[in-house]
């Protein structure tokens, strides 16, 4: 009975498709709270346990450097490779046939990407303190589609598509920059025999794709290779879920009409008045699953996998990211603390992003190199450019890459940059909020 209960509760819970952001806020809340509680050091100690997955005397979850992953360094650098992989199947996707997919499409939102990059490195690396401090001048740079588009949404159907879709290809742009510059700068020294084997890899991935090879298991299985393989190069291995996701096929092995075709001939052959019949024959049962096999092959397996992915990432690991690396310690917590990396991330974030995407955009499009999307205008593009300061999930990523293991001044840089990323981030948040909701308002009163 209670099992019954628990699946009915998930799977309510999943249909209902609560707030991304929402869940993300809550969770980052409850680490904060464990973290200044009696509870801190069951805390401290769960996500120290080390993580082992054995073959013989090959462990799975090992470091290049030998050493076993903590629960923290799993989450981080195994399933963070999950949610990478579904942001390589995302720009992928928006590559092929979405708003990157045309120079004409891309331009945009690539030019108000760069300028939501740019701005906050140079104003960090302006307003920063020199030394260990500079390491986390790529904090800034990335926007957290999951937490905008959530604040979006909260906006109802008075929020036009095309400021929906200029948000999100803009940002996905800006998981492309965050992607090269973990690879470019968070690696550690490469072992040049593990890379090439990964390369080998990976172009048999490629060539198994276009050979046709659509088993979504071939490419987890040289996928998971990959990833270990990067481990012992010393890249990061996040690097190496938005690399195989690359060489996942866009095509669907049969194509929609000749399954429309199929379906019909199929359809003809099963008898109509079946009201009285429980069990079917064997050539019913056949019909049926050859359409059960001809719906598998119309379906990308890039779009599959994307869809499949989708559940888990947005409400099982990247919940599971923000609990584990959210918590912020206000223990001896002074206004002086927000000195230094808070206050210098909080305001890159903010002002950063927006003087960035606003003001590059706006500049092309007042030059006419470029038209403003349809149903957008400069409030519009003001109060988005706002929302592309909620930097959350890839600013904390890099935020861990930037000051962890360090030693005791890596983990007060580290807390410091926390503070600084979401409180910039639930400011930017809030602000965007509020004045998209006064611009649309106003906007919804005037053609009354």
């Amino acid at each position: 009975m209670v099992k019954e209960i628990f699946k009915f509760s998930i799977r309510r819970f999943i249909q209902t498709k609560i707030n991304g952001g929402i869940v993300l806020l809550f969770v980052a809340l409850a680490a904060m709270i464990i973290a200044n509680s009696p509870l801190r050091e069951y805390y401290n100690i769960l996500f120290s346990k080390n993580i082992t997955l054995t073959i013989g005397e090959f462990n799975l979850f090992d470091r290049h450097d030998g050493h076993p992953m903590t629960l923290l360094d799993f989450i981080n650098d195994a399933l963070m490779a999950i949610f990478f992989f579904s942001v390589g199947l995302e720009i992928k996707r928006e590559l092929l046939v979405g708003e990157l997919s045309s120079p004409r499409k891309a331009l945009l939102p690539v030019v108000a990407a760069c300028g939501g990059m740019i701005v906050p490195v140079l104003l960090f690396s302006l307003i920063g303190q020199p030394g260990l401090v500079m390491r986390g001048a790529a904090i800034p740079m990335a926007t957290d589609i999951a937490f905008s588009l959530g604040v979006l949404s909260l906006l109802g159907k008075k929020v036009p598509l095309s400021l929906k879709i200029f948000l999100t290809a803009f940002a996905v742009v800006d998981d492309i920059g965050g992607i090269i510059v973990i690879a470019l700068f968070y690696s550690s020294h490469l072992t040049v025999e593990y890379l090439i084997a990964a390369i080998i890899i990976v172009a048999l991935l490629y060539i198994g794709g276009r050979q046709g090879i659509h088993n979504k298991l071939f490419f987890i299985f040289f996928g998971i290779i990959v990833w270990c393989l990067f481990i012992n190069a010393g890249i990061h291995p996040t690097i190496a879920g938005v690399i195989v996701a690359f060489t996942v096929p866009a095509r669907p092995k049969l194509h929609i009409y000749k399954y429309v075709n199929s379906i019909r001939e199929s359809l003809k052959r099963l008898p109509e008045n079946s009201s009285e019949i429980i069990i079917l024959s064997n050539s019913e049962l056949s019909i049926l699953k050859s359409i059960e096999s001809a719906s598998d092959k119309v379906v990308s397996p890039l779009q599959a996998m994307d869809d499949d992915l989708r559940t888990l990432v947005n409400y099982v690991i990247m919940p599971l990211f923000a609990f584990a690396n959210a918590s912020i310690s206000f223990e001896g917590f002074t206004l002086a603390s927000l000195e230094g990396v808070s206050i210098t991330i909080f305001v890159s974030l903010v002002l950063g992003k927006l003087i960035g995407i606003f003001s590059f955009t706006y500049l092309f499009i007042k030059c006419g190199w470029l038209t403003m999307p349809d149903k957008m205008d400069t409030h519009s593009l003001f109060g988005v450019s706002l929302l592309g300061g909620i930097g959350f999930t890839v600013s904390l990523f890099i935020a861990t890459l930037s000051y962890s293991g360090m030693g005791a001044e890596g983990a007060i840089l580290l807390n410091q940059a926390k503070i600084g990323i979401i409180g910039g981030s639930l400011f930017a948040g809030v602000c965007g909020y509020f004045y998209l909701k006064y611009t649309l308002n106003k906007k919804t009163q005037k053609s009354l």
